[in-house]
């Protein structure tokens, strides 16, 4: 018999849910005000130290201002809020936002290869460290797992765990959160992405080219090879979207 786990559900988060939709909808524009816990929670039909915990999470998210005894306000996410709303923007339901899509191929497209650089450069400087080297040995079996791999998905998601050996290897902390954020946005678009990203993660040559300069310690080599490796999938997604 197969057991499915059970799903504990949080009234508090499916408030959060709510109101955090609306706010990055643009149902609820920035300037506006929420109706008070009283009102919110008799119409969500929820009590109000669920709706004022959700509150809470929206302010801590920077989609509204919460200040005791005033009105809740809406904020202007754009300006407010973290690369932890990416996610929520580039998909709505089922479609993914072309404007967001486009914002996340530009930043992966111009962080790819400052990362690549930072990477080569520690691996220059600090070879005998023994945290570079294991690095190293997990950025070259990464590549070859990629390059074993035929489906065009699953080789996305061996493309992502390579990029984060990159990562370690910079040990730039705000590159790896931003990443994180980049990623966390990008996976469940996988199989809507995979025949355009499909030339570029079966590319194992140019994995290969980008490992081999990181490994040699070559900053300027290695974001050229990041370069090389990153824009042919990102100029021609952007395309696609701006034909969309």
């Amino acid at each position: 018999m197969a057991w499915t786990p059970v799903v504990k559900r949080s009234v508090s988060g499916d408030v959060f849910e709510q109101i955090a939709g609306e706010v990055l909808g643009g149902e609820l524009v920035a300037g506006s005000t929420l109706p008070s816990e009283r009102q919110l929670a008799e119409a969500l039909g929820v009590s109000r130290p669920a709706v004022r915990e959700a509150l809470q999470r929206l302010a801590a998210a920077g989609l509204v201002s919460v200040r005791q005894g005033e009105a809740t306000t809406v904020l202007d996410y754009r300006r407010s809020a973290g690369l932890e709303v990416l996610p929520r923007l580039l998909l709505r339901g089922d479609t993914i936002d072309p404007a967001v899509a486009r914002s996340i191929l530009e930043a992966r497209g111009h962080n790819g290869p400052k990362i690549a650089e930072l990477a080569a450069a520690r691996v220059r400087s600090s070879r005998a460290d023994s945290q570079v080297a294991e690095g190293l040995t997990a950025l070259h079996a990464s590549v070859e797992t990629l390059v074993a791999e035929h489906d065009p998905i699953a080789q996305q998601r061996i493309a992502l765990e390579f990029w984060d050996h990159v990562l370690d290897l910079a040990d730039s902390i705000a590159f790896r959160l931003m990443y994180s954020m980049l990623r966390a946005a990008y996976e469940p678009a996988l199989a809507a992405l995979a025949p355009i990203m499909a030339a570029e993660v079966g590319n194992g040559d140019a994995y290969r080219d980008l490992a081999a300069a990181i490994d040699a310690g070559e900053p300027e080599r290695a974001a050229e090879s990041a370069r090389a490796l990153l824009a042919p999938a990102t100029t021609a997604l952007i395309h696609a979207l701006d034909g969309a």
